[in-house]
This record gives structure tokens, C-alpha cells and sequence, in this order.
């Protein structure tokens, strides 16, 4: 019997749904034309009110907490990190933008990006104008992140791209829209309203990506499921994993950050439990027919995988010490 190595399997399932990803362009991303920008949030450079604008934002800002800064920071790190992101999912199998204009597969990607790069690029510029941030400090640290890159253990397999940015813009959404509440809570609406912009792209690009996960478990569900086990057993990893002040060492700031990132409640331990089991439930893992043994192996792991990881959630104790950053020192001055 003949059978196809298996990264084969994988671009013929990406090939058979190129006729839909126009469709799910469609649908789940918005025309360059009719979508927010950076401007529509931010003091406007060429009225007269300008500077009085920027001084109430800058009254605004001193309202926040430390914690809520180094959240605020780090979300936008890894945001401003895009050319890495991007540059990964075009070397995924089956997405090609060489030959001609490159396939549909690839025109996504870039049209993805194009409305993820205006997330860095809002927030930078609110940091650069809250003066509550030291923005070399920042600017060092993104560019030593997307220099150092990332290793999300996907490979460049299809299946295992599209389950991590499942779960990924999930867990943006949730950040982001945190955010936007507790800056609400401290009065910034405008800040807010930022973040929640921001969070509502991801809501779409995460829907987007499941269906993505949907429409490959319909044609080959076996190593989809075998997929989806493999980067459950490796762990989720966050794209700002190997982040680093100044003068540090590749990724030791990561743990501090998410420590602060916890104590606020903008992203916890619960909520990576939480987006598992939204997932598990969305692609109905548990009322999936015909897999194979491994398949089915792989099945009953994931339904057990949220429960076991409850139970070790809950021994987990967050450092009460804050963590003092360079990116956020001037936010303690006054």
C-alpha cells in the first residue's frame, strides 16, 4: 500500500480549502476603507487643540497603577512584535508567496497583518504620549524581542499553526478587553475604548482561525485531533516568551511580567483553562465519529486535560512583590 507522508496529507487539506479562505476573508476581516485607525484615537497632530488634548491624556494617565502599566506595556510589545508573527505563518505548509502573487493562503496572512499592525501602533503612540513610560526602555525590549523570535513547537505544520492562533487571539481578546475595563474603572474611557477596539479585532481573527481548525477536522479529523493533543501536551506558549529589558538575558522577563499581568486579573492561569475548554467545546471533541486509535487516544486526553489542569491551577501562588521595570520607572515619580 502506498501511503502519502503526512505533510503531504497536510497541503493537499490546505489546497482543497483554498475556494473558502476568500470567504472567510469576507467575513471575518474588515476592508482597509470602512476599518478604525490608529488617528481616530488619539489627540489630532494638525487641530489647535492638540496639545490641550494631549495634556488631559497625560492627566488621565497618572491615575493608572504600576501594574496596569507593565500590562499595558507588554501587551503592546507584542504587538509592535508583528514582523515575527508574520514572517512564521508564511513559511507554514501550504501557504505560498512566491509563485505569482502567491495563493490565497498568503493573501490572508497579509491582510491579517495589516489589521494587527495597527495594535502596536495605537498603543505605541498613546505610551510615547502618556510621559509615564521610559519608551527607549520599551523600544529595546521590542526590538531585542522580535530579534531573539520565538518557538510556538508548531513547526510549520498547518494543523498546529491554526489550533496556536486559535487559542492565541483568543487569549489577546481576553488581555485586551481587560484592560479596557480597568481603565475604564480608573476613568481613561478613551484609553478603553482603545483596548476594546483592539480586543474586537481579535475576537474576529480568533474566529476566523477556529474555523479554519473546523473546516480541517471535517477532512481530516484524525491528525487534527492528534494535532490539537500534541500542542496541549507542549502547553500554549505566549509570543512574548523570550522577552527581556536591556542588558538581560532571553526571556528572563517573561515571568514578571505575567506575574503583574495575573494580579490585576488581566491574564490568568484560569483563563488558558478556560480558552481549552471553549475550544474543546466549539470544535465538539467529545461527539467526534470515526477516528482511528491514536485519534481517539488523543480525544480522551484533551477531555480530561482541563480538569487535571484545574487542580494544578490551584496550587499556584502569585507573587505579592511587585516587579520593578525600566519600562515603567517614570510612572512612580509623581
Amino acid at each position: 500500500m502506498n501511503i502519502k507522508p503526512l505533510k503531504n496529507i497536510r497541503i493537499e487539506v490546505m489546497q482543497s480549502l483554498e475556494s473558502k479562505v476568500q470567504s472567510f476573508m469576507d467575513e471575518y476581516l474588515i476592508p482597509v476603507d470602512k476599518i478604525w485607525q490608529p488617528t481616530d484615537f488619539l489627540p489630532n497632530s494638525q487641530e489647535d487643540t492638540f496639545f490641550d488634548e494631549v495634556t488631559e491624556l497625560r492627566e488621565l494617565a497618572k491615575e493608572l497603577p504600576y501594574d496596569f502599566w507593565v500590562a499595558l506595556v507588554g501587551d503592546t510589545i507584542t504587538e509592535e512584535a508583528l514582523p515575527t508573527y508574520e514572517s512564521w505563518l508564511m513559511d507554514v505548509e501550504g501557504i505560498n508567496q512566491v509563485e505569482g502573487k502567491g495563493n490565497i493562503w498568503s493573501k490572508w496572512v497579509r491582510q491579517w497583518t495589516g489589521e494587527e499592525n495597527r495594535h502596536g501602533d495605537v498603543l505605541n503612540k498613546y505610551l510615547y504620549l502618556s510621559g509615564r513610560v521610559n519608551m527607549r526602555e520599551i523600544e529595546i525590549t521590542t526590538q531585542h524581542l522580535i530579534a531573539d523570535g520565538f518557538d510556538i513547537g508548531t513547526d510549520r505544520d498547518p494543523y498546529k499553526n491554526f489550533i496556536y492562533t486559535s487559542f492565541q487571539e483568543l487569549a489577546t481578546y481576553i488581555s485586551h478587553n481587560r484592560v479596557a475595563k480597568l481603565a475604564r474603572g480608573y476613568g481613561n474611557s478613551a484609553l478603553s475604548k482603545m483596548c476594546r477596539m483592539i480586543s474586537g479585532d481579535e475576537m474576529r481573527h480568533h474566529k476566523a482561525y477556529s474555523m479554519f481548525v473546523t473546516e480541517i477536522f471535517k477532512v481530516d479529523p484524525n491528525n487534527m485531533m492528534i494535532a490539537f493533543k500534541d500542542m496541549m501536551v507542549n502547553k500554549i506558549v505566549m509570543p512574548a516568551m523570550f522577552l527581556r529589558e536591556a542588558g538581560q538575558s532571553m526571556g528572563s522577563a517573561f515571568e514578571d511580567f505575567s506575574n503583574s499581568a495575573q494580579r490585576i486579573g488581566v491574564y490568568t492561569a484560569q483563563d488558558y483553562i478556560d480558552i481549552m475548554q471553549k475550544l474543546i467545546d466549539m470544535w465538539e471533541i467529545a461527539n467526534m465519529k470515526g477516528l482511528n486509535e491514536e485519534a481517539e487516544k488523543a480525544r480522551d486526553y484533551l477531555m480530561k486535560l482541563p480538569a487535571r489542569m484545574e487542580r494544578v491551577s490551584q496550587r499556584i501562588k502569585i507573587p505579592e512583590e511587585i516587579t520593578r521595570f525600566t519600562w515603567v520607572n517614570p510612572a512612580m515619580t509623581t
